[in-house]
């Protein structure tokens, strides 16, 4: 990955930033992150709704955090290798999905869309916050959109 310091995969926040590695991938690192989530969400879909929830929030605010930390190491913005918040924004999204293949595809469809397409106030957010918030920002708008369509396309099939 262009311009990623040396070694970032062996720092611990690092490397959950980049999303156990995803985020290093040479190209579309994005939606190599949101990929690499779906084990992720395949273990935590095995839970209660509750503690989906549960552990989405703490994904959430310890991505802050861990986005945070990173970007301010590299002394970047948002390196398009930190992909901990399309983790996030992927899980957001999948939130209540029936455990099938077609709907794990859809939702990734669903959210790769938002995130690069970034509607109204997707790209706002993504320009104008700043630090780890404005990071996981804008992928959770883009998870919160892409869970509405995707639990509208659930209810209605």
């Amino acid at each position: 990955m262009k311009n990623m310091p040396r070694g970032s995969c062996r720092h611990p926040v690092h490397f959950l930033a980049l999303g156990f590695g995803s985020g290093a991938a040479p190209f579309a690192p994005g939606t190599f992150g949101t990929l690499a989530a779906i084990p992720l969400f395949l273990l935590l879909a095995q839970l209660s709704l509750s503690t989906y929830l549960a552990c989405l929030v703490v994904i959430c605010l310890t991505g802050v955090w861990i986005c945070d930390k990173t970007a301010h190491d590299w002394g970047v913005h948002d390196h398009s290798a930190i992909v901990w918040d399309e983790f996030a924004g992927f899980l957001l999204t999948m939130t209540a999905a029936p455990l099938q293949w077609e709907w794990i595809v859809l939702g990734f469809l669903l959210f790769r869309l938002f995130d690069i397409w970034k509607p109204f106030p997707i790209g706002l957010l993504d320009r104008d916050v700043g630090g780890g918030l404005g990071i996981m920002l804008d992928d959770l708008v883009a998870g919160l959109y892409a869970l509405i369509i995707l639990q509208l396309v659930i209810y209605f099939t």
